[in-house]
C-alpha cells in the first residue's frame, strides 16, 4: 500500500502531523513559525523536512529554493491551526492574526498545493456558530471553483482515547469524486478514560501512598488544556472557572510542579501551601496522549505551551483514517 503524503502547516509541537503519520502520511514539509516547536519536531522526528517560517510568507512557487516542486503534489494540506475567536459583544468574527492564517490556508490549497484533501482543525463554534458564517462562505468560495465538496463536524478526542473533555471543530475538503467515500470518525473507545486512570501510574512513581484514593477522586476525563497566550502569563491549567473543576479534582491548577508527589504527598517545588497536587508538564503530555517518548524542547512554560497548544495525537489518527480510507477507496 502506497504512503500518502502531506504537508502539514503551523505544525507546533507536532500532535496532528504524529497522529497523521501514524494513519499512514508521510510529510514532505513541516511549518511553523516557533524556534521552539521546530526543535521539538526535529527532536523527535530528524528526517522529517522541518521549516522555520510565518505561514503568512510561505509562497513555494516565488520561493523554490530549498523547496522541491514536485514535493507539493500531495495527498493532504492539514492545518492544526491558532483558535479563531469571536467577540460576544458584535458576534463578529475578530479580524486577527488567527483568522489571517486560517485564511492563509485556505490561500496555500486553493492557489499553490490542491491537494486531493484539506484538514482544518480549529474551535467546534467554527464548524456551526452564525458568527463563523462569513469565514466559512470565505473557505467554501476559495475551494468550490476548484471541485471541492465539503464535511464539516466537531469531534470530542475523549471519544477516542484521550482522558479529556477537548471538543474541536473539522473541516475536511475533499475533490469531489472522494467526497461521498469520507465519513467522520466514529469513537475509538467505548467509556472516556478519566485522568485518574491516566496519571495513577505516574502519581504513584515516587510511591504516594494516597495515589489511588487521588486517583478515585479524579473520575472523570480532565477539562480542556489550553496552552495559554505565547505573550504573558505562566503555566497554569486556565481559567478560574476550569481551575475549580480542576480543584474538585484535587489539581491546583495555578501552576506546574516540577516533580510528582513523594510518599508523603509533598512535591518539593510546591511552595502553595495547598493540599491539592499540582501536575508536571510530563503529566500534562500524557493528558494529550502523546507517548512517553515525545520530547518538548525548551523550559517549563515553553514545554506547556506546546503541549496545550497542540491536537492529540489520537484525534488526528482518527482523522488521517478516515481521510486515507476515502483517498484510497
Amino acid at each position: 500500500m502506497r504512503k500518502l503524503t502531506s504537508v502539514d502547516v503551523c505544525s507546533g509541537a507536532g500532535g496532528l502531523a504524529l497522529g497523521l503519520e501514524r494513519a499512514g502520511f508521510n510529510p514532505v514539509l513541516l511549518l511553523d513559525n516557533k524556534a521552539i516547536a521546530c526543535e521539538t519536531l526535529r527532536r523527535n522526528r530528524p528526517a522529517w523536512n522541518i521549516t522555520e517560517m510565518n505561514l503568512l510568507d510561505f509562497d513555494p512557487i516565488e520561493n523554490p529554493d530549498p523547496y522541491d516542486p514536485d514535493a507539493f503534489e500531495v495527498d493532504l494540506l492539514s492545518a492544526g491551526l491558532p483558535r479563531v475567536k469571536s467577540s460576544a459583544t458584535t458576534k463578529r468574527v475578530e479580524t486577527g492574526l488567527e483568522l489571517r492564517l486560517l485564511k492563509a490556508t485556505v490561500h496555500l490549497a486553493a492557489h499553490v498545493i490542491q491537494p486531493k484533501a484539506l484538514l482544518i482543525e480549529n474551535v467546534p463554534d467554527l464548524v456551526t456558530a452564525p458568527e463563523f458564517e462569513e469565514v466559512r462562505g470565505f473557505i467554501q468560495s476559495e475551494l468550490l471553483h476548484l471541485d471541492y465538496k465539503f464535511h464539516w463536524f466537531v469531534v470530542n478526542a475523549a471519544d477516542f482515547g484521550v482522558p479529556q473533555d477537548r471538543k474541536q471543530g473539522v473541516l475536511v475538503a475533499l475533490k469531489s469524486q472522494l467526497f461521498d467515500r469520507f465519513h467522520a470518525p466514529a469513537p475509538t473507545v467505548a467509556r472516556h478514560i478519566t485522568a485518574g486512570e491516566a496519571l495513577l501510574s505516574s502519581m504513584s512513581a515516587r510511591g504516594w501512598g494516597d495515589a489511588e484514593a487521588w486517583a478515585t477522586q479524579a473520575n472523570r476525563v480532565a477539562p480542556t488544556l489550553v496552552g495559554g497566550s505565547d505573550n504573558r502569563g505562566g503555566a497554569d491549567l486556565g481559567l478560574t472557572g476550569t481551575k475549580k473543576v480542576w480543584a474538585q479534582m484535587g489539581i491546583n491548577g495555578g501552576a506546574l510542579s516540577d516533580e510528582v508527589p513523594g510518599p508523603n504527598g509533598i512535591q518539593e517545588s510546591d511552595t502553595s501551601g495547598s493540599s491539592l497536587k499540582k501536575l508536571t508538564v510530563e503529566q500534562t503530555a500524557i493528558l494529550q496522549s502523546f507517548p512517553d517518548d515525545w520530547i518538548f524542547t525548551g523550559k517549563k512554560t515553553l514545554r506547556y505551551r506546546q503541549i496545550g497548544h497542540a491536537s492529540p495525537p489520537p484525534v488526528g489518527e482518527a482523522l488521517g483514517r478516515a481521510i486515507a480510507t476515502a483517498l484510497r477507496g
